[in-house]
C-alpha cells in the first residue's frame, strides 16, 4: 500500500495550487501524492473554453507545473486512477484496480460532473460537453471540421464558448432557456449590452428555447417546434458537486461536502476544497456557499498548501470570476443575490462601463469591463471592507473610493 503524510484526491487546479504552495512554503520531498482519475497532469481550467479552445495555447502551456517541478520536489501523481471508496476511519483510498493509498491528512478536491441532455438523440457523436482538458480537445478538432455549431446555455460557459466558435467563423446559435443570457449575473441592461454585441458578429439567439430532442443526429429539436442544424453541439448545462465518495465515507454533504472556516469537515484529518467545498463565507454573513470558478479553486488549493504545514487561519476571500468573450474581458467580485440597489457607471452602449451592487449602503458585488484600474482595485476591497458608500456619489464620474462615507 502507498502512504503519504498528505494526499490530495483528484488533480485539478486545487490539487495544482496546493502542490505549488506546500513547495513555496518549504513543505518536505516525499509527504504529498497526488491520486487523479484525469490523464493529465493539473492544468488551468479557464484556457478549456479560451485560448485552448481556440487554438492559441498548446497543452503544455495550460498545465500549473511541468512534470519535472513534481519531480523535483519529489511529490508523486498517479493519473489514470479512479478512487471507488474512502476509509475515513483507516485514513486510506482504495481504487478500482484495488490498490490502496494511505494517508495522515486528506484533501478531497474531486470536482464537479457536467450535467447532460436528457432528451431522445442526445448520444449523438456530434453532442458535446465542456469540462476537462479531453473534452477541450474533442471540442476544438470537431470545431476545425464544422461550418454550423449550437451552443446550448447562457451562462459564461455558454458565453465563451460561442465567442470562440463564431471567431473561427463557424455559423453559431445560442439555445438560452432564460429570457436573456448572463442571468445569474448580470442586469438586465448588461444582457441587452452583451446580447446585441453577439447578434452584430453573427450569432443567431434563440431565447426561451428548450431542447425536445436531436434528430439525426445533427438537428436540435425545440418544444417550440423551430429547428436549429448544426454539425457540433456544445452543452453548457452546468455541472454539480462529485460527492458520493465523501457521502458513503460519512462525510456531512449538501450541495457539496461540508467544511468549516478552516475548509476542514466533521473530521479534522479531512478537507475539502474546490467545485465539491461548501464552506461559510464571513464577508457574508457565513452564507454556505459553494463556488465553481478558477480562482476559488486557487485560493483554496493555497490555503490548504499552507495548512498541510501548520497555518490556522480561516478561509476568508471575496469570491471573483473572469471572462473573456470576442475581444472583450471583464472581472465580478462579491455576490449581488441580497443587493437592494444598482448603480451604472460608464456608458452601457459602449465596452467601457461598471456595475456596483448595493445591501444596505454597502458594496457586495461589482463587475468592470475596461475601466481605470482604480475601479478594479476599488472592488474586492470595498467588499471586505463593508465601508458605508453613497450611490449618488459612486454614479458620478469620479473615483469610486470618493463614495465612501455615505
Amino acid at each position: 500500500m502507498m502512504r503519504s503524510k498528505y494526499l490530495i484526491l483528484g488533480g485539478g487546479m486545487v490539487a495544482g495550487y496546493c502542490a505549488k504552495q506546500y513547495v513555496e512554503d518549504g513543505g518536505r520531498a516525499g509527504e504529498l501524492a497526488i491520486v487523479s482519475a484525469d490523464d493529465a497532469l493539473p492544468y488551468e481550467r479557464p484556457p478549456l473554453s479560451k485560448g485552448f479552445l481556440a487554438g492559441k495555447d498548446s497543452e503544455d502551456a495550460v498545465l500549473i507545473q511541468g512534470a519535472d517541478f513534481y519531480a523535483t520536489h519529489g511529490i508523486e501523481v498517479k493519473l489514470n486512477t479512479r478512487v471507488t471508496s474512502i476509509d475515513v476511519r483507516d485514513r486510506r483510498l482504495r481504487t478500482s484496480s484495488g490498490d490502496d493509498y494511505g494517508f495522515e491528512k486528506l484533501i478531497i478536491a474531486a470536482g464537479a460532473e457536467v450535467r447532460k441532455l436528457e432528451v431522445a438523440g442526445a448520444d449523438s457523436d456530434r453532442v458535446f460537453y465542456l469540462r476537462s482538458l479531453a473534452d477541450s480537445r474533442r471540442i476544438r478538432d470537431a470545431s476545425t471540421r464544422a461550418s454550423k455549431a449550437a451552443v446550448i446555455g447562457g451562462g459564461f460557459i455558454g458565453m465563451e464558448v460561442a465567442s470562440v466558435l463564431a471567431g473561427r467563423g463557424i455559423e453559431t446559435a445560442m439555445l438560452v432557456r432564460g429570457d436573456r443570457i448572463g442571468s445569474a449575473f448580470f442586469t438586465r441592461e448588461m444582457s441587452a449590452f452583451f446580447e446585441r454585441y453577439y447578434v452584430e458578429r453573427g450569432v443567431r439567439m434563440l431565447k426561451q428555447s428548450e431542447i425536445a430532442g436531436i434528430e439525426n443526429g445533427s438537428r436540435a429539436r425545440l418544444k417550440s417546434g423551430v429547428a436549429v442544424d448544426f454539425e457540433l453541439l456544445v452543452a453548457g448545462l452546468g455541472v454539480r458537486p462529485v460527492t458520493r465518495l465523501a457521502e458513503e465515507a460519512g462525510l456531512a454533504v449538501d450541495n457539496g461536502i461540508l467544511v468549516d472556516e478552516y475548509l476542514q469537515t466533521r473530521d479534522a484529518n479531512v478537507s475539502a476544497a474546490g467545485d465539491v467545498a461548501n464552506y461559510p463565507d464571513s464577508l457574508f454573513g457565513n452564507k454556505r456557499r459553494r463556488v465553481e470558478h478558477w480562482d476559488n479553486a486557487v485560493s483554496q488549493g493555497q490555503h490548504l498548501g499552507g495548512t498541510l504545514l501548520g497555518k490556522r487561519e480561516p478561509f476568508v476571500h471575496v469570491p471573483y470570476f473572469f471572462s473573456d468573450v470576442f475581444d472583450l474581458s471583464y472581472e465580478y467580485w462579491g455576490d449581488a443575490s441580497q443587493a437592494d440597489r444598482i448603480v451604472h457607471r460608464g456608458d452601457l452602449q459602449t465596452t467601457s462601463f461598471s456595475v456596483w451592487w448595493l445591501a444596505n449602503r454597502r458594496l457586495v458585488a461589482a463587475f468592470t469591463m475596461n475601466r481605470p484600474d482604480e475601479e478594479r482595485e476599488a472592488a474586492p476591497e470595498l467588499i471586505r471592507s463593508k465601508q458605508i458608500l453613497s450611490a449618488e456619489r459612486l454614479r458620478e464620474a469620479g473615483p469610486v473610493r470618493d463614495a465612501v462615507g455615505g
